[in-house]
């Protein structure tokens, strides 16, 4: 049996980078101390979810993925400690800005980049404003070798909403989804909450895909955004395995079966029964 043990961080956050970063720290070294070997935090842990505003003053605070201080402070960790953490974090690359994760490997070196792919643009979530699109494509990395070398695949929050992007990584190879975010309530209309939609669209990706998934979200009211929280793990037929509520903050963390979800994946003959011959009509416009 090979196993791979992971984990997910829920906490507000405050204007302070370095606050964050500590507090954010302080989470990982309490995964680690669970077993955890991959472990993540939520989306744009540096701050507040600043794109509720068009401010154009907010693009100083991006950084080049070898300067971001979450970054840099995620690869001391995760060399001390030994373990895998994707880290987003708001990148500026020459004059182009990106919503991006880092996937930071055990020996604390980035492993690559992944720029979110699904940019969204609405009241209190204006990222169009901020962020290119995505240039990377989407990304699988291998994971602790301990762990067999399972491969990790990631998405960032608005990607979370598109199958398209789970079915993309698990045909490069992914064996676990992990998805970084940053949602709450809708500033234009407080009677909306997607909470469950949220969560009913990731495990519907674990369910077609027969394939865990691992979901950290934020906390708290900034401004006029109350994010909800409830972070998620589940294993590849969709079953909750931990989870926290709209205000918990802390860690979840679940061991997964390796062995287990591939023969259970195969069974399901999903891969098997595809018809890629009838698929064009995806990757056409509207």
């Amino acid at each position: 049996m090979t196993e791979i043990t992971v984990a997910a961080l829920q906490l507000a956050f405050t204007p302070d980078i370095d606050a964050n970063i500590a507090r954010v720290s302080s989470l990982v070294r309490e995964a680690a101390a669970q077993g955890a070997q991959v472990i993540l935090p939520p989306e744009l842990f540096e701050g507040e979810y600043f794109c509720r505003v068009e401010d154009e003053g907010l693009f100083a605070q991006a950084k080049p993925v070898g300067q971001h201080p979450a970054v840099l402070a995620m690869q001391a960790l995760a060399k001390e400690l030994g373990v895998t953490i994707p880290t987003s974090f708001f990148e500026a690359d020459g004059p182009h800005h990106y919503n991006s994760l880092a996937m930071i490997g055990p020996d604390g070196n980035v492993m690559g980049v992944y720029r979110k792919s699904h940019i969204p643009d609405g009241p209190g979530y204006e990222e169009k404003f901020y962020f290119r699109p995505g240039n990377t494509g989407f990304k699988v990395w291998p994971g602790p070798a301990e762990a067999g070398g399972a491969t990790l695949g990631v998405g960032v929050c608005w990607d979370q909403w598109y199958p398209e992007a789970a079915r993309a990584m698990m045909l490069m190879g992914a064996q676990i989804l992990f998805y970084p975010t940053a949602i709450g309530s809708e500033p234009h209309d407080t009677s909306l909450d997607t909470a469950r939609l949220w969560r009913r669209a990731m495990v519907g990706h674990a369910v077609s895909n027969v394939v865990p998934i691992v979901a950290a979200n934020r906390i708290g009211t900034e401004h006029d955004q109350t994010f909800y929280g409830t972070s998620f793990i589940t294993d590849e037929r969709g079953d909750i395995l931990a989870e926290l509520g709209r205000e918990e903050e802390g860690v979840i963390v679940a061991t997964l079966d390796l062995d287990r979800i591939k023969r259970h994946r195969a069974a399901f003959g999903f891969f098997r029964d595809r018809r890629p011959d009838l698929y064009g009509r995806l990757v056409q416009d509207v």
